[in-house]
């Protein structure tokens, strides 16, 4: 189902809601939000609801003082956790220039470009997502620290596994926000989870995994306890990784997911930097199973791409990206690497090939690989490199 104008406006009157949170995002999917009364909606809708873009992260050189927010009302959802007497309702937000133009150095821009790209080539991208996370405790005065909420390990049930009630809740409540988990579990660390959800076009997918992190991390702190998406929270402990499963289809209904990976393949070292964006990332990449080299299997190992054919559809899990990346930007470089490997037909290399390369071990050469690469000024605007890169 689809929400339009009208049924935003009928909702926000017949559910007693008071205040709407328009949230956008930074160049790392860091979500921000403008709250305004209910009474402002139409507005918001038509004129949109201005923002000072030059302090947000990856608009420094936003040529406007002010952008636009005006809401998308197909993301519509309550924040459950908010009293049911003056509701709070959520949008997603794009971001508009002062002349109504949509302004293409928001990520969330970006993504549908790429979509919008995709879609006149005939192909058709959904994905799903698998993204894991620790709680920790608080301490005396709410303070995070790092420790673990329990120490159970790789699907183990309760009473070891302390965390069994808190990823129930977050299931249920993300689930009333209209997103569709599909399952949970206990993750390899102590306090470390996992949560996936079901496959849905680029957009929909990206606008679910910001939901989620924000949900996590409000039911965490309900619980007294602090969530951690970070790449290595634990020293010597599974880092929180980001897998990416990439079902790809043509006009015909043909599977196209194999000239897919042979794109993202062929890319994905000068993209690294915005799949893997801190220095602490580069720490997870070749430790436990996260992948260090530019390779596939069809075994499921420690490869960069598994690839599984399965009832007579094939899929792809992308292994290297990690939970502090955003998704919008990396559904973005993930599509424009696969509509190059599609138009190419391009071949994937030899499987657990010997001599792949090397994924960038550090972010001074992801970022020197980002900055020498046509394919990503052609997709990234320069102000969003910068960020990333730090030149």
């Amino acid at each position: 189902m689809q929400y339009t104008y009208e049924d935003v406006i009928s909702y926000i009157e017949e559910e007693d809601v008071k205040f709407v949170r328009l949230a956008f995002r930074d160049a790392f999917g860091v979500q921000k939000n403008m709250s305004i009364l209910s009474t402002e909606i139409g507005k918001a809708f038509e004129e949109g609801i201005p923002v000072s873009a030059r302090v947000i992260a990856g608009f420094k050189d936003c040529p406007y003082a002010l952008l636009y927010l005006k809401p998308d009302p197909d993301t519509m959802a309550i924040l459950p956790w908010r009293p049911d007497s003056g509701r709070v309702l959520r949008m997603y937000c794009d971001m508009y220039t002062p002349d109504g133009k949509i302004y293409i150095s928001d990520t969330r821009a970006i993504l549908m470009d790429a979509v919008n790209e995709a879609e006149k080539q005939g192909i058709e991208f959904r994905f799903g997502n698998e993204m894991e996370f620790y709680l920790f405790k608080k301490d005396e005065d709410g303070n995070p620290t790092k420790e673990p909420y329990d120490n159970a390990g790789y699907m183990d049930i309760a009473p070891l596994d302390k965390c069994e009630n808190v990823r129930r809740e977050i299931s249920l409540t993300i689930e009333r926000m209209g997103l569709k988990p599909e399952r949970s579990h206990h993750e390899r660390g102590p306090g470390q989870n996992e949560i996936d959800f079901h496959y849905a076009k680029a957009l929909k997918a990206a606008d679910q995994m910001t939901t989620f992190k924000m949900v996590v991390s409000t039911l965490a702190d309900r619980y007294g306890l602090v969530s951690d998406f970070s790449p290595m929270p634990l020293k010597d402990n599974p880092g929180n990784g980001y897998h990416i499963n990439i079902y790809a289809v043509d006009r015909d209904g043909n599977d196209v997911v194999r000239y897919v990976a042979a794109g993202i393949i062929d890319k994905i070292r000068e993209i690294t930097i915005f799949l893997n964006p801190s220095e602490e990332s580069f720490s997870r990449l070749g430790n436990n199973t996260a992948p260090d080299k530019v390779n596939w299997s069809s075994e499921g190992d420690a490869e960069l791409i598994y690839i599984e054919t399965y009832n007579g559809r094939t899929r792809v899990e992308l292994r290297s990206p990690d939970a502090s990346s955003n998704p919008y930007l990396v559904y973005a470089l993930l599509i424009r690497a696969g509509l190059l490997g599609i138009n190419n037909k391009l071949s994937l290399p030899e499987e657990k090939s010997e001599s792949a390369l090397n994924l960038p071990s550090s972010i001074k050469e992801a970022s020197k690989l980002a900055i020498e690469s046509d394919f990503v000024k052609d997709i990234v605007p320069k102000g969003v490199i910068e960020e990333y890169t730090l030149t």
